[in-house]
C-alpha cells in the first residue's frame, strides 16, 4: 500500500489496513516521464490521477497556439478533466507530467464499484473536492483583485514548494504573466 495515499485517505476518513488494501486494488499505478501527456485535447479523460510523487499540470492551448496552465498537482493532490471524466466526452485540456511522476489512476467504472463497496470513500472524495473547489474560488478572487505583482507575491508566500519546483515559463503561464515579467519580479525580490 502506498503510504502517501494511505496517509491522505486517513486525513479524511477512518479506514482499516484491510480496507485500504482492497481500495488500492481499484487503482492502477502509473509512472510518467517528464513532459509525458497523460491526457491530450480531443481524447476522453479516462482516469482521475492521485499524485504520489512528482508534479502534473492541466493546460490548454489557446487559439494563438499558446499554452495556458490552469492547475498543478503535486504530492497528495488529485487531477483530472472532471467534465470529460464524468460525461465521457472529449477533453479540451492536456494533463502533462512536469517532473518524473508516480501516480495512482482510477477509472470511472472502478471508482463507482469502489464507492459502492466502500461508501466511506464517498466522504473522502467529497472532502477532497470541496477543498479543491474552495481553492479555485480563491484563485479566481485573487486573479480579479490583485495586480500581477501582488498575485505573484501572494502565490510565492502561500505555495513556496511550487515556486521552487515549477519551471519559470509554466509558473508564468499559470499566473498569467510573461516569463520575462516573472523573471523581473523574482530579480526584484532577491535584490
Amino acid at each position: 500500500m502506498s503510504s502517501v495515499f494511505q496517509q491522505h485517505v486517513r486525513k479524511f476518513v477512518e479506514v482499516s489496513d484491510e480496507e485500504l488494501a482492497s481500495i488500492l486494488a481499484y487503482f492502477e499505478p502509473i509512472s510518467a516521464a517528464k513532459k509525458v501527456n497523460l491526457l491530450e485535447e480531443g481524447k476522453v479523460c479516462r482516469y482521475d490521477y492521485f499524485v504520489l510523487k512528482g508534479c502534473l499540470r492541466l493546460f490548454f492551448v489557446n487559439n494563438k497556439g499558446v499554452e495556458k496552465t490552469i492547475q498543478f498537482a503535486i504530492e497528495n493532490w488529485w487531477m483530472a478533466d472532471y467534465t470529460s471524466l464524468q460525461l465521457q466526452i472529449p477533453s479540451e485540456f492536456y494533463i502533462q507530467a512536469v517532473e518524473k511522476s508516480e501516480v495512482l489512476a482510477i477509472g470511472v467504472a472502478d471508482r463507482e464499484t469502489m464507492l459502492a463497496r466502500f461508501p466511506k470513500m464517498e466522504r473522502y472524495f467529497r472532502m477532497v473536492h470541496q477543498k479543491a473547489h474552495a481553492a479555485a474560488q480563491y484563485r479566481t478572487r485573487y486573479q480579479g483583485d490583485y495586480t500581477k505583482e501582488e498575485l505573484y507575491h501572494h502565490f510565492s508566500r502561500n505555495f513556496p514548494e511550487f515556486v521552487q519546483r515549477i519551471p519559470q515559463h509554466l509558473l508564468a503561464s499559470y499566473l498569467g504573466l510573461t516569463p520575462e515579467y516573472l523573471s523581473e519580479l523574482r530579480a526584484r525580490r532577491i535584490s
